[in-house]
């Protein structure tokens, strides 16, 4: 945040009006900011009068204040030249010093000035200035209070002290030390009541500190000024965005751009349009968003605000590849955009390109140093490829008198943005306790995770399975291999094949049951909150039976924050043999049922916070020809996120619902589950 140089008229023209006075109407051109003519009256005056002092140094302002002042420092320099022991020369030379930006020569120049004069308003607050282009406002605030105590309440004086405060708050809000930077914007308040600037500083530190309440308090202080209203009810429809209500963000943003007046600048009537533009997109009113943006694009085709709001339109609509060119447009336009180059590091990652998200991300803070959602991009995207370890203990038992005591632990070490290793470990014993029959199975697996192109990753593991059972121990190769595609937008599909041996109880542990499953999971979302998630299973048993699984849900997302969605689900299982005195194996299974879900998603939860999740269904169940059965179905889980690399949750799930290993049966598993990102960050970033 940079101050404007000071500008000497008060003290410059009253200490030359006195012998001036034929001069009377260039001292106002200057006083009022008409450069242009105070330029031409000057260079007249000093065609007559080519060493007239005072006109000299009229002149030297009026080319400075002009937009010459490289031109104005030479001036300045031949003036120091011919009175080089004249204090009000030097002053103005200084501030030449000013205008062109030489802060580091000025600094040194103003103090050697306040060595000469001590009590100079003028060389006080000129110093205090340059400290604080410098960004050194600690000491600018030093100065500028030696200044005041010259000449107090100095409206101009008065003017710097009040930017100082806001760049040093600014400053301390970049370095996060959010309660230095609120105590100095406070300061500030005291001593200029209610200020514009000062409110909206301290709203904004609010939302960046996610001192939500705070920043509402703050833009309601400052929209009873009646002149700030339209900016406070941005800055209150940004705050109920925050807070997840929608509806309120829009009818907000509503009013304020129906308040936009002919006579309303074009700062303020910008702002009040993208913040309307947003509130429809956050409420998913894409078509008048699309509309708006395309009539101002029009007359505005390249302007890049209104480019970062077609971006982010495109973004929430998973275009992404269009929201990318946008931001490049921007890009163009202006290199140092921090729209620009954060919004192409988001589209970038939502395409799969993470070593382009990354490069991007860092670009931002090239230009923003250490600006929080550019840090935070870069903290995210460094967990989503930091080697964790995830370890899970549940035990579960069911009304057939099985229970079962499991341990897994899953490894993942990324060696690159594309390249993943994997492994596991999981343990299980299991024993009923009415024929106290008994098993335990071992199983190790290695494997690997690549990234093939942006839109498809292949997965692949594969390892044993070692058991121990009643009546035998046996060994078995395990394997899953499936690829992740991802074919158009808000379409997810992945195709596999999985080696795996059926464990749920003793018995079956024991039959050495090996199952070779041909398996494709396909979710379409859409822009309209519905959704549909179809699964399908082959599955070649080595008991020569094979069995079709077909599971469906469609489901509506009722809200964002936390996540609600409801639906129906359906499942349909056929096994070419019936074996019920061994496994559940209908010739005809049919299931529907409604479901609720609520969600807080651990990806999403800050450190600190609690994350859950919470599922009821209930339906009825069709076996082969018989009567219908009711059904139910509860999970949830409860977790707890106690830093960025570590969190934990128990779990708990309760069904009656017929599976592949019974039917009419209740089940119930409990658990607790710990996962721990192993590093700070990506073993391949330095």
């Amino acid at each position: 945040m940079k101050l404007k140089p000071f500008v000497l008229f008060i003290f410059f023209i009253s200490s030359i009006v006195a012998y001036s006075q034929n001069m009377q109407e260039g001292f106002t051109y200057l006083e009022t900011g008409k450069y242009n003519e105070a330029e031409a009256f000057f260079k007249h005056i000093l065609k007559e009068y080519p060493n007239n002092k005072t006109a000299r140094l009229c002149f030297g302002r009026a080319v400075g204040l002009n937009g010459n002042p490289e031109q104005a420092k030479i001036l300045f320099t031949n003036l120091l030249a011919d009175y080089p022991n004249d204090f009000e020369v030097k002053l103005n030379y200084g501030e030449s010093l000013l205008w062109n930006k030489e802060f580091n020569q000025a600094k040194t120049y103003f103090k050697n000035l306040i060595k000469e004069d001590p009590k100079s308003f003028p060389a006080l607050l000129s110093y205090a200035n340059t400290l604080s282009n410098l960004k050194d406002y600690e000491n600018a605030l030093i100065y500028v209070d030696k200044a005041l105590e010259v000449s107090n309440n100095n409206p101009n004086a008065l003017t710097s002290k009040k930017y100082m405060h806001l760049g040093y708050a600014y400053q301390n809000q970049q370095a996060q030390n959010y309660d230095v930077a609120e105590a100095i914007l406070k300061k500030n308040l005291e001593l200029f009541k209610d200020d514009k600037d000062t409110l909206l500083n301290l709203a904004n530190l609010y939302l960046i500190a996610n001192r939500l309440e705070d920043a509402e308090t703050t833009y309601t202080i400052l929209s009873k000024n009646p002149e700030n209203k339209i900016l406070a009810l941005n800055g209150l429809s940004l705050v109920a965005h925050l807070n997840g209500k929608e509806k309120k963000a829009l009818a907000l943003s509503s009013q304020a751009y129906e308040s936009l007046e002919a006579s309303s600048d074009e700062k303020t009537e910008q702002q009040t349009t993208e913040r309307y533009i947003q509130a429809l997109i956050w409420n998913k009113k894409y078509k008048p968003a699309n509309t708006l943006i395309n009539s101002i694009i029009e007359t505005n085709p390249n302007e890049n605000w209104i480019l970062a709001l077609r971006a982010t339109l495109n973004i929430y609509k998973s275009d992404f590849k269009k929201s990318l060119d946008d931001y490049n447009l921007i890009l163009q336009n202006d290199s140092t955009s921090f729209d620009g180059n954060l919004g192409k590091a988001n589209a970038l990652k939502a395409l799969g390109k993470y070593d382009d998200a990354y490069t991007s991300a860092e670009n931002t803070l090239k230009f923003y140093n250490k600006q929080k959602d550019a840090t935070n991009f870069i903290t995210t995207l460094n967990n989503n490829f930091t080697p964790f370890y995830e370890g899970k203990a549940s035990y579960s038992f069911d009304n057939g008198d099985n229970e079962a005591f499991a341990f897994s632990n899953n490894l993942e070490f990324p060696l690159s943005t594309k390249f993943k290793v994997l492994g596991n470990y999981n343990y299980r014993t299991t024993k009923n306790t009415t024929t106290n029959n008994k098993a335990t199975s071992n199983d190790f697996s290695l494997g690997l995770s690549y990234q093939l192109i942006p839109t498809i990753t292949f997965k692949g593991t594969a390892g044993i399975t070692s058991a121990n059972a009643s009546s035998s121990d046996y060994t078995q190769l395990l394997t899953d291999i499936s690829f992740n595609i991802k074919p158009y937008k808000l379409q997810d599909l992945t195709i596999g094949y999985k080696r795996e041996i059926q464990s749920f109880n003793a018995e079956l542990l024991d039959r050495e049951i090996v199952q070779n499953n041909f398996y494709a999971n396909y979710n379409v979302s859409t822009n309209f909150n519905l959704g549909w998630f179809t699964q399908y299973f082959y599955t070649s048993q080595n008991d020569d039976n094979t069995r079709n699984l077909l599971f469906t849900s469609l489901y509506y997302n009722i809200l964002p924050k936390p996540s609600l969605k409801a639906g129906l689900n359906y499942q349909y299982i056929t096994f070419k043999d019936q074996v019920p005195t061994v496994y559940f194996s209908p010739e005809k299974f049919n299931a529907g049922e409604v479901f609720v879900n609520i969600i807080k998603d651990e990806a999403i939860t800050k450190p600190k916070e609690w994350f859950y999740e919470l599922t009821a269904a209930t339906g009825l169940q069709f076996i082969e020809n018989n009567k219908s059965q009711s059904t139910y179905r509860v999970q949830g889980k409860l977790g707890y996120s106690f830093s960025d690399r570590c969190l934990a949750n128990i779990f708990g799930t309760r069904s009656n619902i017929a599976s592949t290993t019974a039917a009419g049966f209740t089940f119930t598993e409990i658990g607790i589950r710990f996962k721990w990102l192993l590093f700070d960050k990506p073993l391949f970033r330095d």
